[in-house]
């Protein structure tokens, strides 16, 4: 599969624009100031920290989430967010790398899995600052890894969502690696040699065999382990 970039759509008023684009348009969507006065109500209401994150494939930059975080939620409740849209198969273990430091879900834990550092019972904004980078990982074996920055910080109305979802990109049209029609399922053992994008007619023939094959879904983790899509239940 050719790498490439993709555009995306905001949240709020619906426009299409690239990752780039789509961080200078969101501040200044007068749909979503709309959104937030609403939300707001009186002007002088409590007011908290929140966190603009960028969230991308780390090797699959065409795949990105714009989200706005409070300030107030835990490590632990961003990575049951990442896995409930974009990565959850199996019950993985998973980490974010932030300042050198390494946040786990099994932190502490007293068998062979604790990869020491400090567990993700942490509020972001003990460990998030604007400009920042770090990473995340899910799955220690088939893994799939993602990039966050940190945009910016804002004051917002305490009544908004813990995570909200501003703006994310649109499904990228992938090809059928043998005859270029519309991709429709992904080999999970081809993927590792770049490869592996099929359309119904080519999957029927595919060498590998149908229990090799997973769904085109949204998601950086396409193709990977026994990832399917997001969480039925998840609603941004």
């Amino acid at each position: 599969m050719t790498r490439q970039s993709s555009q995306g759509t905001c949240t709020f008023c619906h426009k299409e624009l690239s990752k780039a684009g789509m961080t200078r348009h969101l501040a200044a969507c007068e749909q979503r100031a709309a959104v937030q006065a609403k939300i707001g109500g009186h002007p002088k209401g409590q007011k908290t920290r929140a966190f603009h994150l960028v969230v991308e494939g780390r090797q699959l930059r065409m795949y990105w989430l714009h989200l706005e975080v409070m300030g107030s939620t835990t490590l632990a409740t961003l990575d049951r967010f990442l896995r409930a849209i974009w990565l959850e198969c199996c019950g993985h273990l998973s980490a974010f790398e932030i300042g050198g430091m390494r946040y786990s879900v099994d932190a502490g834990m007293d068998d062979g899995w604790d990869m020491g550092g400090k567990n993700m019972r942490v509020r972001i904004d003990k460990v998030f600052s604007p400009g920042q980078v770090c990473s995340y990982e899910y799955d220690f074996g088939t893994t799939t890894e993602l990039t966050l920055k940190v945009v910016s910080e804002q004051q917002v109305d305490a009544k908004g969502k813990a995570i909200q979802v501003l703006a994310r990109n649109n499904t990228p049209l992938i090809s059928c690696d043998v005859c270029g029609k519309p991709a429709t399922s992904v080999c999970s053992q081809c993927i590792y040699e770049n490869e592996g994008y099929l359309c119904d007619a080519c999957a029927e023939a595919h060498a590998c065999g149908e229990e090799m094959l997973l769904p085109v879904v949204n998601s950086p983790r396409a193709g990977m382990c026994g990832y399917t899509g997001p969480d039925p239940a998840y609603t941004p």
